[in-house]
């Protein structure tokens, strides 16, 4: 771990500062009232096949329609939700599919899901959900929406392996009021060099946080619509589900949020 301390140490402070004072919303903004801003944090990284990718984009889309998620936003004080789509891979791949849009019906759910739909599948090296989190969080500010609620809903098949420390990027993000949900996919056999087997066991530890935090664990790939439709009507609804991880480790063997960077650095050395 050498290689990445000396790199990361100059970086980790830069970015703390500057996500502390991106994050926390300006005042007096005349923005449109919702009850919920939602950006769905989305991994697009070469880990995941293509018939997997498209599953996942099929689930969100299947999902944003289905009337129970509707049925959760019409029961919503203003009867609206802000949502934003962004994928991500790498330290320095992130990027908006669907900017911010208001959700107040079928109509404009309809419209989210086709944008998404128009919207080709691409896939990229690296896994840096750290750099993700650094990415979409500002992205609260100046959205043209407000709510009492702020969540990222971030999914993906393994640890943090590149870029920032997730823990040291988690926790101004939370600081501020932003709840960070998880969607870890558990499809297959570890197999990569960063792969590892209780991937829902270090997003609970490493990765979720803030108020009424939770993980939905997708095992199968027929699970992917209806992990994703639940994991959307609990954010929207504000309800945290009782949900026991895949994986059941003691307390003694919790996880550390650099396996993914250690896992990488010996694999570079071999």
């Amino acid at each position: 771990m050498r290689r990445c301390a000396f790199t990361l140490v100059p970086l980790v402070a830069f970015w703390s500062a500057v996500l502390w004072a991106a994050v926390v919303p300006p005042a007096g903004a005349a923005d449109m009232p919702v009850d919920l801003e939602l950006i769905l944090a989305v991994d697009v990284s070469r880990s995941m096949d293509i018939d997997e990718q498209q599953l996942q984009r099929d689930g969100y889309v299947a999902a944003l329609t289905h009337p129970e998620v509707l049925n959760a936003i019409s029961q919503g004080r203003h009867g609206r939700i802000a949502l934003s789509y962004v994928e991500w891979a790498g330290p320095d791949t992130q990027y908006k599919v669907v900017d911010w849009r208001a959700i107040d019906g079928p109509d404009s759910a309809k419209a989210f899901a086709a944008a998404l739909v128009q919207a080709p599948i691409q896939r990229f090296r690296g896994t840096s959900i750290s750099n993700s989190l650094a990415f979409v969080a500002p992205q609260f500010d100046h959205n043209g929406y407000e709510a009492k609620r702020r969540v990222i809903d971030v999914s993906g098949d393994g640890p943090n392996n590149m870029g920032i420390p997730i823990d040291i990027v988690r926790e101004p993000i939370v600081a501020a009021g932003i709840t960070i949900n998880g969607l870890p996919i558990m499809i297959k056999q570890p197999g990569g060099f960063a792969s590892i087997p209780n991937l829902d066991v270090y997003y609970e530890d490493c990765v979720i946080g803030g108020f009424g935090a939770f993980l939905v664990v997708v095992q199968s790939p027929d699970q992917f619509a209806e992990a994703i439709r639940r994991k959307l009507v609990l954010e929207i609804a504000s309800r945290q589900p009782q949900i026991i991880p895949a994986t059941a480790v003691a307390n003694d063997e919790r996880m550390d949020c650099l396996i993914g960077e250690k896992l990488r650095e010996q694999w570079m050395r071999e």
